[in-house]
């Protein structure tokens, strides 16, 4: 008998999701488009070798993940999933955004304890035309 799970996540935006997923080397996803019979239902999914998908569906105010958890094939639980999908989807968010605003990463470094180092830097072009 299947048992869907909706768990909310805190994920917002599909293409930080995907190249959250894609860093991660979850590369059996795909997105949905709109020729698709089932973009109604579910924006992302990521095929498991038995049949049956993890996805990811628009809730209204965040990508919530859909999965049947007596069918789970991933290599963690799936809490450690999502955790692991988290984690990756904050970086995306704030190298992308930091981007948008003149930032360029200059350090990434994973520490012992699991956390990561980012540092991202941006030169300040007036004071550099000042000193000219």
């Amino acid at each position: 008998m299947s048992h869907f799970t909706n768990m909310k996540t805190c994920f917002h935006n599909l293409d930080y999701l995907e190249k959250a997923l894609n860093k991660l080397e979850i590369n059996n996803c795909r997105s949905l488009n709109e020729n698709d019979l089932q973009q109604e239902k579910f924006n992302l999914i990521i095929n498991q070798s038995n049949g049956h998908d993890i996805m990811f569906n628009w809730s209204g105010e965040e990508y919530e993940l859909i999965v049947d958890t007596s069918f789970w094939k991933q290599d963690c639980p799936v809490e450690t999933f999502i955790d692991k999908i988290a984690q990756q989807y904050a970086n995306e968010v704030i190298i992308s955004e930091g981007e948008k605003l003149g930032f360029q990463p200059v350090k990434y470094q994973q520490n012992q304890d699991g956390s990561k180092t980012l540092v991202l830097e941006r030169w300040n072009n007036n004071l550099i035309q000042n000193i000219k």
